[in-house]
């Protein structure tokens, strides 16, 4: 039996959820976007209100660390007056829409998920918590191991499609009918039974083999993936990361002095709309060969009450000594919050020590059981097998 709880949530602005450093309080930006302004009253109010610490989420959310108790109630005041509160629960929980950073004006991506914030906080639907949409229609797709269940994307000959996600093809839309088809596409998995299998999400419900009707299930095929992004500078801005997502407030502060607005990525680094120069400073990973990409770890004890080692720091640790091309992901748990997909290599904290799994995800079976930190740091190689 597991000894840590799947609840089956994230926290919210209006729900947050209790962890071992206080309350988590998770901001959803609208069209992933943050205006400068509300950049510096996010970064204020963390420092205020919460620890300091601010985490970038896999679905590109930013969540305040710390919140005491008593000051919970006045933080949503202050974030309500930013713009960055729904005006009830079920509304903000269906508007969990991932937006592609690299948009640009012509490409419809900005105009779409506003009408999909819209449509959603109208709609009366019922879908699981964590059941959410992409919005990935540049030339080439660059969310594609983002987690969304219903996707709007490019077709490999450049028009719209919406696809299931774990399914081959999509369907092929005007621009009119992209937001309609999403939702027809959500209700169908409702309707068919998703939202009861197990955690109510698409990628099994297909995979289970449960196909949508001829008309939304189409026969296109998607656009190509683009390689995964990297720290630099991009046509739109200069992209910068963060190490395992977590920046102090005042490097917020920092960042919002230097753009109009800051765009969201699910990769855990923050788009700098329109800078044309690479910021330096303490606590920013600017260096796309920086060995912090290499690895992804949770936040760990003693901050997570499920955790059952403490994780950044032996990451951090661990990464100079890794191959180039090799991703370690350290969870505190079987859980795997931080990165619940495959990875070379992944350590587990576990009641007897470190267990490592080779190829797999958190929950995969170990490769070896029972590590100790300090074997592992007094021999990396011992993780990194024959090569």
């Amino acid at each position: 039996m597991s000894d840590f709880a799947i609840r089956g949530w994230c926290p919210s602005a209006l729900r947050p959820m209790l962890s071992g450093d206080g309350l988590v309080v998770r901001v959803r930006p609208r069209r992933g976007r943050l205006s400068s302004a509300q950049a510096a009253g996010v970064a204020e109010l963390s420092a205020r209100h919460g620890n300091g610490l601010l985490d970038l989420t896999g679905r590109a959310n930013l969540q305040i660390r710390g919140v005491r108790e008593e000051g919970n109630e006045a933080l949503i005041d202050g974030l309500d007056r930013l713009g960055l509160v729904d005006g009830e629960l079920q509304s903000e929980i269906r508007r969990n829409v991932l937006v592609a950073p690299f948009w640009t004006d012509g490409d419809a991506t900005a105009s779409l998920a506003a009408e999909l914030e819209q449509a959603l906080a109208a709609c009366a639907l019922r879908l699981p918590e964590k059941f959410g949409f992409a919005i990935d229609s540049g030339a080439q797709r660059v969310l594609s191991q983002a987690p969304a269940d219903i996707r709007i994307e490019r077709s490999i000959d450049g028009d719209l499609i919406v696809r299931a996600d774990g399914a081959e093809h999509g369907c092929r839309v005007a621009r009119e009918d992209a937001i309609g088809t999403a939702l027809l596409l959500a209700e169908w998995f409702v309707v068919s039974g998703g939202a009861a299998e197990g955690r109510g999400r698409m990628g099994n419900h297909v995979a289970g083999g449960a196909r949508p009707p001829d008309e939304l299930a189409g026969n296109t095929t998607p656009a190509a993936s683009a390689a995964p992004a990297r720290p630099g500078l991009c046509d739109t801005g200069a992209l910068v990361g963060f190490a395992f997502g977590q920046m102090r407030s005042e490097t917020l502060g920092y960042l919002s002095t230097l753009t109009p607005c800051l765009r969201m990525t699910p990769w855990r680094m923050i788009l700098l709309e329109g800078l044309r120069g690479m910021p330096e400073r303490e606590g920013l990973v600017t260096r796309a060969d920086d060995p912090l990409l290499r690895v992804i770890a949770c936040t760990g004890a003693p901050a997570c009450p499920d955790a059952r080692i403490e994780t950044r720091a032996l990451a951090a640790a661990l990464a100079p000594h890794l191959y180039a091309d090799t991703r370690l992901h350290v969870s505190g748990c079987a859980k795997g919050c931080a990165h619940r997909g495959p990875s070379a290599l992944t350590l587990v904290g576990t009641a007897a020590g470190l267990d490592l799994v080779r190829d797999g995800s958190p929950s995969g079976v170990p490769a070896m059981r029972g590590l100790t930190r300090a074997k592992i740091l007094a021999d990396p190689r011992v993780l990194m097998g024959a090569r």
